[in-house]
């Protein structure tokens, strides 16, 4: 017969976990930021955003600043209801693997002699460094420079939301589409071309040629989680331009009963 694999102990030395009741998370972001393909898998989305939350999205950065965040295991798995050892683990997995993953942004090209050209592609870094004390139980995260100016200093064209809107969240791309929901919070009416929406989204190459699995794969599960877990009303059409779907419009509020409930 096996043994019984232990649990892990790990030292916390004098560290007491974040108090939701008295600090609220914001996360913001600049709408490229959130149209932009993000390469994160849920684990890896969780604790970009704990990091980002700890950023004064709204305070601009001094000539050469580049900060740094710290998330302790005790606080993601406080803020996401995952065991220690999860936390722990998903701190540890993403110092390996946060330096490798990129965004992709998309930014419209001038027109030559009337005709559009194809949008101008740039890929940078989430992070330039990725610190992990296995024995404390942190990670430390140093910002990609070029990225700080869709984090921090935020006046206009800018996505806000409560990380508590997410925490609850289990599929990727339930969060994704939240962000872009949030993105037209102050209408409740979100439009998007269907190629904007797969890049924000990661669609596979099968998943674009096929707009059902899309749907299915997709929309449908992302739009049953956040009317579930987070409380809105969604409802969502694709647009079509002759015989293929050329937009979605999603027209989304808060359900009141979930809000007269809390």
């Amino acid at each position: 017969m096996k043994k019984p694999q232990k649990t892990k102990v790990y030292a916390l030395a004098n560290y007491k976990p974040d108090n939701p009741a008295l600090t609220a998370k914001w996360v913001g972001l600049s709408n490229a930021l959130v149209r932009s393909g993000q390469a994160l898998n849920l684990a890896e989305k969780r604790l970009l955003m704990l990091a980002v939350s700890r950023l004064d999205s709204s305070k601009a950065l001094t000539f050469g600043e580049v900060p740094t965040s710290r998330v302790h295991a005790a606080d993601y798995a406080k803020e996401y209801g995952v065991d220690p050892n999860t936390a722990y683990e998903a701190l540890q997995a993403a110092s390996k693997s946060l330096y490798e993953r990129s965004i992709t942004m998309f930014e419209p090209a001038h027109t030559r002699q009337g005709k559009p050209l194809k949008p101008i592609v740039t890929n940078m870094r989430w992070v330039g460094r990725a610190k992990y004390h296995e024995g404390e139980g942190w990670i430390e995260l140093g910002w990609w420079p070029e990225l700080l100016p869709h984090l921090t200093g935020l006046k206009r064209e800018f996505t806000k939301y409560k990380l508590q809107q997410a925490n609850a969240l289990r599929s990727i791309y339930s969060w994704r589409l939240l962000e872009l929901l949030m993105h037209y919070q102050s209408t409740g009416v979100a439009e998007y071309t269907i190629e904007d929406f797969c890049t924000s989204m990661e669609a596979t190459e099968k998943q674009k040629q096929n707009f059902a699995k899309i749907r299915t794969k997709i929309i449908e599960p992302a739009v049953k989680e956040l009317i579930e877990k987070d409380g809105w009303l969604i409802e969502w059409k694709p647009i079509k331009t002759g015989r293929k779907v050329s937009k979605l419009r999603f027209e989304f509020k808060k359900n009141p009963q979930e809000e007269l409930s809390v």
